[in-house]
């Protein structure tokens, strides 16, 4: 590993003096540590380009999901390892990398003792400008969910947290108009009112809403759901909790089911158009209304301990 170390860390998330006595305590005293702060109108970006320019061959987003997305968007594609001290409350890319979330020591030992792996990143484009994601996007009910979902449930209930979040959030969904483009295939019209696109697919709770969805196949997988009235919605919830989530557990070879209401596809490149504007998230944070994106995936892109 190099020995010039970026740490780009978000005060809100945690305290300096904690964070620099853990990080001492993990590197040699021989190690370079340069230190970049975010704030509210840069959540590390500007920071993540400094550190590469000063010559950091690992950076340390410390941080939630989105300090960890702000600068894995600006070392994608180069040689920077990005090392992540996940302090969030969602740490979804962290769940996926099966890093520890509650342990700072335990994060840090894992930069400076690891072998870092390559993974793939998304980038969604809205008008005109493109923004990485490493999790996931959509609209529907997936981002309500990512966004009302009670972190303390999530934490006691697991999947049962989800149940209630899709409750609560049916009474604002409406099916809407999807013109659906993957790869080079031709337009398909569709209907739904959730549709959620991923490079990797663990929520908090341990549901997996795209239970196929790996970092590292080159790949963007896909979910649509058309549920309407009582019988699909329970159908729906039974195929996202039931068939792709917990049974998979115990199963040797699991498949992933879809139904007349919930479907599973994948794709490199992927261009929606929609009807009528829907409120979209990138990696549980909202981004206002959109009616056309184009989504692609950038395979390898980042290389993470």
């Amino acid at each position: 590993m190099t020995n010039s170390i970026g740490v780009i860390w978000n005060p809100s998330k945690i305290d300096e003096d904690q964070l620099r006595t853990a990080v001492e305590a993990a590197f040699d005293s021989d190690t370079d540590v340069r230190w970049w702060e975010t704030s509210v109108d840069d959540p590390g970006r500007g920071m993540a380009r400094e550190a590469v320019d000063a010559g950091c061959g690992t950076v340390l987003a410390v941080g939630g999901d989105g300090t960890v997305r702000a600068v894995a968007e600006v070392v994608a594609g180069t040689d920077v390892v990005l090392g992540i001290v996940p302090q969030g409350t969602g740490n979804l890319l962290a769940r996926n990398l099966e890093l520890p979330l509650e342990d700072i020591p335990a994060a840090l030992a894992r930069v400076s003792d690891g072998v870092p792996r390559a993974i793939d990143l998304g980038w969604v484009e809205l008008d005109g400008e493109e923004h990485a994601f490493a999790v996931m996007v959509g609209f529907g009910i997936d981002a309500q969910m990512l966004v009302e979902t009670d972190d303390d449930l999530k934490d006691r209930a697991g999947w049962l947290a989800y149940v209630e979040a899709m409750g609560r959030a049916l009474a604002g969904t409406e099916m809407t108009s999807i013109t659906l483009t993957l790869d080079d295939d031709d337009p398909q019209e569709i209907e739904g009112h959730t549709l959620l696109i991923g490079n990797c697919g663990m929520v908090q709770g341990g549901i997996r809403l795209l239970p196929d969805a790996t970092l590292d196949d080159g790949l963007l997988d896909l979910l649509l759901i058309s549920a309407d009235g009582a019988l699909q919605w329970l159908d729906t919830v039974r195929t996202v909790v039931w068939d792709n989530g917990i049974r998979r557990l115990f199963t040797l070879e699991p498949e992933t089911v879809s139904t007349e209401s919930t479907r599973h596809l994948t794709a490199k490149r992927i261009t929606v158009e929609l009807a009528r504007p829907q409120a979209f998230e990138v990696d549980g944070e909202e981004l206002g209304e959109v009616s056309v994106f184009s989504v692609r995936v950038q395979p390898a892109a980042l290389r993470v301990y």
